[in-house]
């Protein structure tokens, strides 16, 4: 349930990433926070006392790759 959880996020994130336009050479302050929010949910996960049904570990690898997309997309 969590990893689909943060699996749904990731992509959410993806999507405001892609759906609001800014210059090439601007901010992007919707990526900004869903970075923000992404290294939040990372450090709860990784300070957690539960394991998540043993989904912790595929959670954080699914923020991992969310958070390295979106510094790709940060360059444009």
């Amino acid at each position: 349930m969590k990893r689909r959880l943060l699996s749904s996020f990731a992509v959410v994130a993806m999507l405001v990433a892609i759906s609001s336009p800014s210059p090439a050479f601007g901010r992007h302050p919707e990526i900004e926070d869903a970075l923000h929010a992404l290294q939040k949910a990372k450090l709860h996960l990784q300070h957690s006392n539960h394991d998540f049904q043993r989904h912790r570990v595929d959670a954080i690898g699914a923020i991992d790759e969310a958070d390295r997309q979106l510094r790709i997309c940060m360059q444009y």
